[in-house]
């Protein structure tokens, strides 16, 4: 056996990395992800006598990838694990060490934050056993999220009549709080108010300032007659300056990413989804060719932390001083609080190496690759130089006791935002020339109608948010969250805000009803930090997951006696009998349950929440008898619109049709406009209008 070591690691991507650090003494595998798990066709969980027992399964396409990591097995004299580090990472570890016979106690788990040549070789000098800690806390979500799912989801099935429903420990309430807003909006009743601008002139200044006070009172205007009323009062008065207030105002750079603010950052600036944020940054850290080496641009990309290592601070404050210049650089490193449940041993999402500038590097990256790193790169410089200062005013105006004011700030040292991009000109305030000693002129009161707004939807930024906010799921989890609520149709995606479909807001309403722990979130959120705890080593996996299991079964049982059968879909237009969904060897379509003296049928469609360009109706999915997906609008056979590309929210910018999602012959994806006549389209690295075909 040759004295050589084999490493292991999740992906082809990352093993091709590291594999360029590595010499020949070690082969590096990929295990493609999870090699075991439980059965999809069968609980998998036993609870009884106080104990939990899992059963998993090897997964039947990767045995080849087992035997493939067995025989190398069988020429190396030592085997490491080197899979991601987060509690999946740890898992994948422990699945892989019992196929291959390896002692989890043995020091056979290797951990690095980045994939760089450094961060590697040092990682392998100093291997651990496996974390069970770490292990046990994603048992523990992974079976009680069987639990919930293995539960819920035929019970949804049977009191909906529709076989596509599901619902998750942490989906459901992330679908209960899109609901809730939604319930908000409907129900929210506006009111009326009033402002009044009032633009005055000293000399050859003019200015706008707005009314706020009588005396010491606020203002609220409810009314046009009110408004009016002021209006008139003030025509006639005279107008001073009662106050000049100037002031310096520092704004500080924002904290390093963490997933969730990476996705919130991506998806405002960039317009991106958490899943496609977290595909990119995938990419990114793994490893990509830059010139003549291969190498992992961030570190890793799943994290709640803020900290930053000392070797990044020495760098990126060494780079700000010789870029920008000292008064750029603050005497001392900016430390950032990181969230209290967060894993400090992890770092931020910041540049391997921070003299990877993104321009210089451009010519190597995608356009999505480019745009994500350089966000990154930006964000992280930033956060580690000066604050920006403004020069601020305010000028407060009376007239017959009624006070307008005004206000302006003007940006004089731009600090972080040098890099970040200036969130203001530098330009002159023609409030600074107003003289208090002089009065004012009165040139036009204008009033103006208003009406109080309710709260908007949320988008999958500010979901993110409010999640984590409120400690439901992990950073790991948000772009799954939202990807699946999606998938099941019980959002879509409208005007870039998250809206309810009726199938969504029936199933929240039904689960609130029956199981109204599983859907509040406070519930959710204290099982987050047990399962944190768990981790840490100050809770028992297997008594979390009994508690929760014998509470929840009663709840099953109870709902499953009281709650009545609901059909979602709908009563057969020819019988009126409830209508179901069925499934042929064609694939599923919806049909009368009073078949076969009824045999009414229609296709079963799938909402995308994109609008018909030839008559507005909605844009459906179906499956064609090859069981190929299509899309065509609602109001066929009245509308001919008909595509078989996915369609997305996006307008062509050259017809207004909406921008699909296209497939090479190579099997690359790529994005054009649906319009056979329209030649927009979207490929690769570059953005071009090309002919089609």
């Amino acid at each position: 056996m040759d004295e050589k070591t084999l490493l292991i690691v999740e992906s082809p991507a990352k093993a091709r990395t590291i594999s360029h650090y590595l010499g020949k003494n070690y082969i590096v595998k990929a295990s493609q992800g999870h090699i075991r798990d439980l059965p999809e066709t069968d609980f998998g969980v036993e609870i009884k006598k106080g104990k939990v027992k899992v059963k998993y399964v090897t997964l039947q396409d990767k045995l080849p990838i087992i035997k493939e990591l067995r025989d190398a097995k069988s020429k190396v004299s030592r085997v490491l694990f080197a899979t991601d580090p987060d509690r999946e990472g740890e898992a994948i570890s422990w699945h892989l060490a019992n196929v291959l016979k390896i002692d989890p106690n043995e020091k056979c788990r290797v951990e690095f934050h980045e994939i760089t040549k450094n961060a590697i070789v040092n990682s392998l000098k100093d291997p651990k056993p496996i974390d069970i800690n770490r292990v046990n806390a994603q048992q523990g979500r992974r079976v009680l999220d069987r639990i919930v799912g293995y539960r819920l989801s035929p019970f949804l099935w049977e009191k909906l009549m529709k076989n596509d429903l599901s619902a998750g420990r942490v989906q459901s309430v992330a679908l209960k709080f899109i609901c809730d807003r939604e319930r908000e909006i409907a129900s929210f009743v506006p009111e009326e108010y009033w402002e009044i601008e009032g633009v005055f002139l000293q000399e050859d200044i003019r200015f706008k300032a707005k009314l706020i006070s009588k005396g010491k009172e606020k203002l609220k205007i409810p009314n046009e007659a009110e408004a009016k009323k002021i209006v008139e009062e003030l025509e006639s008065a005279r107008f001073r300056i009662l106050n000049i207030k100037r002031s310096k105002r520092k704004k500080s750079p924002p904290p390093p990413f963490t997933t969730s603010t990476l996705q919130q950052e991506a998806s405002k600036r960039l317009g991106f989804s958490p899943s496609r944020t977290m595909n990119i940054a995938q990419q990114l850290y793994e490893g990509l060719r830059i010139g003549d080496t291969i190498v992992g641009l961030i570190t890793y990309m799943r994290t709640d932390s803020v900290r930053i290592s000392d070797s990044a601070l020495e760098e990126v404050r060494r780079f700000i001083k010789e870029q920008y210049g000292d008064e750029y650089l603050p005497k001392k490193p900016k430390v950032y609080k990181s969230s209290k449940s967060a894993q400090e041993a992890h770092e931020a999402i910041r540049p391997t190496s921070v003299e990877r500038v993104p321009e210089k590097i451009k010519e190597y990256l995608t356009p999505d690759q480019f745009a994500l790193y350089k966000l990154i790169w930006e964000r992280f410089v930033a956060c580690q130089m000066e604050d920006a200062i403004y020069d601020s005013i305010t000028v407060d105006v009376e007239g017959k006791e009624y006070i307008f004011r005004s206000s302006a700030s003007r940006l004089v040292f731009a600090g972080y935002q040098l890099v970040s991009g200036k969130e203001e000109d530098e330009e002159e305030m023609p409030l600074e020339k107003l003289d208090k000693n002089k009065d004012v002129d009165l040139l036009e009161l204008i009033p103006t109608q208003h009406f109080t707004q309710p709260p908007p939807r949320y988008t999958e930024a500010s979901l993110i948010k409010l999640l984590e906010e409120k400690g439901i799921g992990r950073p790991s989890t948000y772009a799954t969250i939202i990807s699946t609520i999606q998938e099941r149709n019980y959002v879509i995606v409208e005007n870039h805000t998250l809206k309810p479909t009726e199938v969504g807001m029936i199933v929240s309403d039904l689960l609130t009803r029956y199981f109204p722990n599983i859907m509040d979130p406070n519930f959710t959120a204290k099982m987050e930090e047990d399962l944190d705890e768990i981790e840490e080593g100050k809770e028992d996996w297997e008594r979390l997951v009994i508690q929760f299991y014998q509470e929840f079964e009663k709840q099953v049982n109870e709902a499953k006696e009281k709650a009545e059968v609901s059909n979602i879909l709908g009563n057969c237009p020819v019988c009126g009998k409830p209508l179901v969904e069925r499934r042929s060897r064609y694939g599923v379509f919806i049909g009368c349950s009073g078949y076969p003296e009824c045999t009414y049928t229609r296709p079963a469609t799938k909402s995308t929440g994109v609008s018909c360009p030839k008559c507005g109706g909605e844009i459906v999915g179906l499956k064609s008898r090859n069981g190929r997906m299509y899309y065509r609008c609602s109001n066929y056979p009245k509308c001919d619109f008909v595509i078989w590309d996915k369609p997305t929210s996006a307008k062509c910018p050259k017809c207004g049709y909406p921008i699909v999602l296209a497939r090479s012959k190579k099997g690359n994806t790529y994005r054009k406009c649906s319009n056979p006549d329209c030649d927009y389209v979207i490929l690769g690295k570059r953005r071009a209008v090309v002919k089609k075909g």
